[in-house]
């Protein structure tokens, strides 16, 4: 792999990983984190994620969280999880929205400021509460300028459109049917089950324990949630086609081939490949770069499409080239467009599966697929990955990782 041989030298300017790390992700409502806060999910894997990258809290410059529901931008309550989970107060504490690529934007942005010589070392992840945020009214804001909705400009307007109907937008437009779909969330429901059966996901999932207060005796009783719980055990295409439609009368995008209400929290650590080396600490790999790219947001789920070759192109890389590719699930009628417009080897997408499975706590997906990612090409003894998705509005964002 040619391109591949002029990033083996190592750089004192490159931005390195020295941990990736996830929560389990849960069921919103009904999962192990239903009555957990946000703050009290992130907490535990930032310590971890410290922890794995054998560095102490107060080597950590700055933290940079993605996150799309929690009221106030989960400024105030983030900056309090930080603060209780033993970093310093030296270390500084924001947040990012870019919807559903919120943490690979807080990655993006760490490693911009290292980068430019603003920190040395950063945290950047994501963490998201549907149980608690999340609810179908907040789908299409009320508080909107009507200047703006009622303009008659349609791509303004279709930024308001509901996620469920750009699936089933893209799924009219490029052909894809209720059956390839279904067959697609049972392949990813398969995967994920295999990985978790085969242990996989342990070295990327940190325990987070949760505290639950008895509304009878007033005591808080705690528990350790330890695993993923959207991944369905048994489950059948004909149980996938008796689903109806979730949100269009003859469409084919259901609650069983989208990806899951979820959630979850997940964290990096990014730093300068010189102070690492200064600090005899051993990278997981490196982080190449990002690429974002627009599409017209009735057709979002495409976005990929384009963010994708930005990214390749801007490196010198070709598909061919890339060991695993995880591409987030939003739908499954996205997801399957990306792979056919991609030419991508299937064999290659998502091997432990996706959010279809795994769940899509939105915040802290893209940081999640990063640790799954990492992990994956450990395991495989592969190189090169690529993490990417789409986001509300229509907006594709792709990042290049390089294994070491």
């Amino acid at each position: 792999m040619a391109t591949l041989r002029k990033f083996t030298q190592k750089l004192p300017t490159d931005i390195v990983l020295l941990s990736a790390v996830r929560s389990p992700v849960t069921r919103a409502f009904k999962g192990s984190f239903r009555n957990a806060y946000p703050e009290d999910i992130l907490g535990p894997i930032m310590r971890a994620a410290v922890q794995r990258a054998r560095i102490e809290t107060q080597d950590v410059n700055d933290v940079l969280i993605g996150t799309v529901l929690p009221e106030l931008g989960f400024a105030k309550t983030g900056r309090m999880a930080l603060n209780h989970s033993g970093f310093p107060v030296s270390t500084t504490f924001h947040t990012v929205n870019r919807q559903c690529s919120s943490s690979l934007q807080a990655i993006t942005h760490i490693s911009h400021s290292i980068m430019a010589g603003q920190i040395d070392v950063g945290l950047g992840g994501g963490v998201e509460s549907m149980s608690r945020n999340y609810a179908p009214s907040r789908g299409i804001p009320q508080d909107v300028s009507p200047r703006l909705k009622e303009s008659g400009i349609q791509d303004a307007q279709d930024c308001l459109m509901p996620m469920g109907i750009t699936s089933e937008n893209v799924a009219e437009k490029y052909g894809i049917g209720r059956k390839e779909q279904d067959e697609f969330a049972l392949e990813s429901h398969r995967r994920a089950g295999n990985a978790r059966e085969k242990g996989y996901f342990k070295g990327e999932t940190v325990p987070v324990e949760i505290g639950t207060k008895n509304e009878e005796t007033g005591e808080v009783e705690r528990s350790v949630v330890d695993a993923d719980d959207g991944i369905r055990e048994g489950l059948t295409l004909e149980k996938l086609e008796k689903l109806k439609p979730a949100f269009k009368q003859d469409g084919g995008s259901t609650a069983g081939n989208s990806s899951q209400i979820s959630d979850g929290a997940s964290a990096t650590i990014l730093a300068r490949r010189s102070w690492a080396d200064a600090h005899n600490l051993k990278p997981l790999g490196r982080f190449l770069g990002t690429q974002v790219s627009g599409c017209e947001p009735s057709l979002m789920g495409i976005s990929p499409i384009y963010a994708i070759p930005a990214l390749l192109s801007r490196f010198g890389f070709e598909v061919s080239d890339i060991d695993i590719f995880e591409l987030n699930e939003a739908f499954a009628s996205q997801a399957l467009v990306c792979v056919r417009e991609l030419g991508l080897d299937i064999e290659k997408v998502n091997p432990n599966g996706g959010a279809i499975a795994l769940g899509h706590p939105t915040g802290a997906t893209g940081a999640r697929q990063v640790a799954t990612l990492m992990a994956e090409l450990k395991r495989t003894d592969k190189e090169v990955g690529v993490v990417s998705m789409c986001a509300s509005t229509g907006i594709g964002v792709a990042s290049l990782f390089i294994r070491e």
